[in-house]
């Protein structure tokens, strides 16, 4: 069986069931969470969201809302004060520039203050069911590990090689394998090898001081 196949069916056989594990209930949630990720994890952002959603419902809630107001309830969250400056412009943005509408495009998506090329592709993968394949530190780890990537590929590298090499219609579940792999099993410190299927085609080992 070739890599990539072995890689698909062996992640499809651990995570059939991965998925975003950021909470949300429609595409705003989903953006605002996915901005306040960034360099934290995914469990601490749901618990400052519960409370943020609640009082700011919709983009033109948090548009209006008060920077201090917002900083309080995100301040658990890293780097929470650009964060509460990025989610408020954004909303103030969305709400001047697109009716209120979240963008369904790359281009537009990341004219929006603190959304990057990955929160990107997390958007449009996630929230709007378009084939993207977003790059996380996760993902980028396992890449290179698996023999996906090159160890001193960039991100973007990484992505266009990934989707090269896996099929188009497979993007969003792989992306959710990888991480699910990445952050569970084949962790950037203290890999749990001995329950890995990769082992065989893993290139840790050849690069272990390169390591993500």
């Amino acid at each position: 069986m070739a890599r990539t196949d072995l890689i698909i069916e062996g992640l499809k056989t651990l995570f059939p069931h991965a998925h975003c594990e950021l909470i949300h209930h429609n595409v705003y949630e989903l953006l605002i969470a996915v901005t306040l990720s960034a360099q934290t994890t995914d469990a601490r952002v749901n618990m400052v969201t519960k409370d943020l959603f609640a009082r700011y419902p919709d983009v033109y809630a948090l548009a209006k809302a008060s920077l201090k107001d917002v900083e309080k309830i995100i301040a658990s969250v890293g780097l929470y004060h650009n964060k509460a400056k990025n989610i408020i412009a954004l909303s103030q943005k969305i709400v001047k520039d697109y009716d209120g509408k979240i963008p369904s495009t790359r281009k537009e998506l990341m004219t929006l203050d603190g959304v990057g090329r990955k929160s990107a592709n997390v958007v449009l993968s996630v929230g709007f069911g378009l084939p993207a394949m977003a790059v996380d530190t996760h993902v980028a780890r396992v890449a290179k590990r698996l023999g996906l990537a090159k160890y001193d590929d960039d991100v973007l590298k990484i992505e266009a090689k990934l989707c090269k090499k896996l099929p188009k219609e497979s993007w969003s579940i792989m992306h959710h394998r990888f991480i699910f792999f990445g952050r569970y099993l084949c962790k950037a410190k203290n890999p749990e090898c001995e329950k890995c299927p990769f082992t065989a085609i893993c290139k840790r080992a050849k690069y272990e001081d390169q390591r993500l």
